[in-house]
């Protein structure tokens, strides 16, 4: 959220646009958390998440005459830049995993309940990373980056209906996932 005394992404955009380097510093450290915590949660890895911020922000450093604030905000238009990155990188580069440094930290602290923790993190992860990618990103965008659904649809290029459906669907598909335990089928875990 913007500060009323901080300049707007669209004034930072035309000041960038006159080469002015500290406009796009302020709109990169506006942004950048919230794109790597997107890039992260639909790559599974925090290396490849890196990647996607630092070559989103280049894209759009190189094509800022091609942001058009009337057709969303920068952060949506963000979204979109990094949900192209990371398909293209899933395609070309299995998927990583890796420990990071806060859990490591973590686990000198409270190693069982680190490991707790840890194994329900990992555990959704797995279970977000099975679904398919066009329940995934949705759940990624509404859920986890809490962009409403026109955001949503303007990340994902599709109708605010679709997004509706898909975020359902998908959340849907995530619980059962998460309900599966020892392969043994809802329905009947519900009787034990």
């Amino acid at each position: 959220m913007e500060d009323a005394s901080e300049p707007s992404d669209p004034e930072l955009i035309e000041r960038a646009r006159g080469g002015e380097r500290e406009a796009f510093g302020l709109l990169y450290r506006r942004h950048e958390a919230s794109v790597y915590r997107f890039a992260r949660a639909m790559t599974g890895s925090s290396a490849l998440a890196e990647d996607i911020v630092q070559e989103a922000f280049l894209a759009l450093m190189r094509d800022l005459e091609r942001y058009d604030a009337s057709r969303g905000g920068l952060r949506t238009y963000l979204f979109g830049i990094a949900r192209n990155l990371a398909r293209y990188k899933a395609r070309s580069v299995r998927r990583l995993t890796s420990l990071d440094h806060e859990e490591f930290a973590a686990a000198f602290e409270d190693p069982v309940a680190s490991l707790s923790a840890n194994q329900e993190r990992r555990r959704l992860r797995r279970c977000l990373g099975a679904l398919p990618a066009r329940y995934r990103e949705v759940i990624i965008l509404c859920d986890l980056q809490e962009l409403d659904y026109a955001a949503t649809a303007a990340v994902l290029s599709v109708p605010i209906g679709t997004v509706r459906s898909r975020l359902h669907r998908g959340r849907q598909l995530l619980l059962e996932r998460l309900r599966r335990r020892d392969d043994v089928p809802v329905a009947k875990r519900c009787l034990i």
